[in-house]
């Protein structure tokens, strides 16, 4: 069996594995991608939010991102009945971005794989990870193309960035239950004919239609418009009924009081898709020789648009770490990756079980707003959850539940 070598391994060609290699690329370390799939493909996660962008940046793949005008996104709008939240990114606690793009992933992803293959990195589509094999000093992965021809590859240190493939943590045995409840989606794509001139036709919303349910409508610039439902688990298979998906998510849409004319008689694109029980996570996100980024290591929820911006944070920290490691520093990665992963991990993971209780929906929607919360909140709907100095960071784990508890007293 034929045995190629290279300095890195990275498996997914998804924006974990993009700026990972992005980064590697410049630094001219020997790296390979290994895809499963066959690009463009359909995947969800097209919200972003503008951490990100400090990604693409860094791993040299912002101006081919930007040469595709995909729609800006400079913020985000919650609304629940006649009450609107808006989020401007450009008025929040901190420095860093104040937008980012909606955008469809099939074609953000497959942007991202092109730039890398003029700059010569070799990514190999259609090809899985079937064993791996680690022995202390380096590691030898065994894949197949789509011809069902085997491969190996020896490499000093493995990414997984194969998202929800997951493929160490199904091979290594390493998952492990979420800490959130059982929630699902079911999307699709439509013609947006009914789409209203200005920001009203371009931005980003969540329509709050009970406490755990909620609707994402997501523009893009090329007149689609990505419509789904969240909820949990159980309700979405109610809505199913013994019709399927598709009507399931047409139901969805009559449940929305402000999108109901906008989107009620509308074709989809795609069959919609039903992700189910979609939250994730591992019992270690490193070993010898590897490590876990974005949806391999932990997926929480779409509701705040983070998966993205954990896979392009892990995916270029897990790069940078790895490529230290192979200049002979010794790294450590649980200090260096793990914890710090966490710390936004537990961030965010905090603001979702607060979505679904109730009471980060009493911040967002009760009036009069306190403007410095809602800037200090919209701090951690931009990504930036590692900065310490804003206490809805800091204190994650208490703020909100106390300020929400205090604002229905007084109500």
């Amino acid at each position: 069996m034929h045995v190629e070598e290279v300095d890195i391994l990275i498996i997914g060609a998804g924006p974990s594995g993009c700026v990972a290699a992005g980064y590697l690329e410049q630094q001219g370390v020997h790296i390979k991608i290994v895809e499963r799939s066959k690009f463009p493909r359909l995947v969800v996660g097209e919200s972003l939010i503008p951490r990100v962008m400090d990604h693409f940046d860094e791993a040299g793949l912002l101006p081919a991102l930007q040469a595709q005008n995909f729609q800006e996104k400079p913020g985000a709008r919650f609304i629940r009945g006649n009450v609107i939240s808006d989020f401007d990114f450009g008025d929040k606690f901190g420095e860093g971005w104040n937008w980012t793009w909606q955008v469809p992933r099939a074609d953000f992803d497959h942007a991202m794989t092109q730039e890398l293959q003029k700059k010569n990195v070799d990514i190999a589509f259609e090809t899985a990870v079937t064993a791996i094999e680690f022995n202390g000093t380096d590691s030898l992965t065994t894949v197949q193309d789509k011809e069902g021809v085997d491969a190996q590859i020896k490499a000093r240190f493995v990414i997984d960035a194969s998202g929800y493939g997951r493929v160490l943590p199904r091979l290594l045995h390493l998952d492990t239950p979420s800490q959130l409840n059982p929630h699902s989606a079911i999307f699709s794509h439509v013609k947006d004919a009914n789409r209203p001139i200005g920001i009203e036709g371009t931005q980003i919303s969540f329509d709050v239609l009970d406490t755990e349910v909620w609707l994402w409508v997501i523009p893009f610039s090329n007149g689609l418009t990505s419509l789904g439902i969240v909820a949990h688990t159980d309700f979405i298979e109610q809505l199913k009924g013994d019709e399927g998906t598709a009507e399931a998510l047409k139901r969805a849409i009559k449940l929305s009081d402000f999108y109901v004319k906008r989107f009620a008689n509308t074709d989809f694109e795609f069959e919609p898709i039903h992700l189910k029980n979609y939250s994730a996570a591992v019992s270690k996100m490193f070993g010898q020789g590897f490590a876990l980024t974005g949806n391999s290591a932990e997926f929480l929820d779409p509701v705040f648009s983070s998966g993205v911006c954990f896979a392009t944070e892990s995916g270029i920290l897990s790069a940078k770490l790895a490529y230290r490691q192979l200049q002979g520093e010794k790294i450590n990665w649980q200090v260096e990756y793990a914890d710090y992963m966490q710390r936004g991990i537990h961030v965010f993971t905090t603001y979702v079980k607060e979505w679904y209780t109730g009471n980060l929906q009493t911040l967002f929607f009760h009036r009069p707003e306190n403007l410095d919360v809602k800037r200090k909140i919209c701090a951690v709907l931009a990504g930036y959850v590692w900065n310490e100095d804003n206490p809805f960071v800091k204190k994650h784990d208490r703020v909100i539940r106390s300020l929400a508890h205090m604002l229905q007293s007084n109500s």
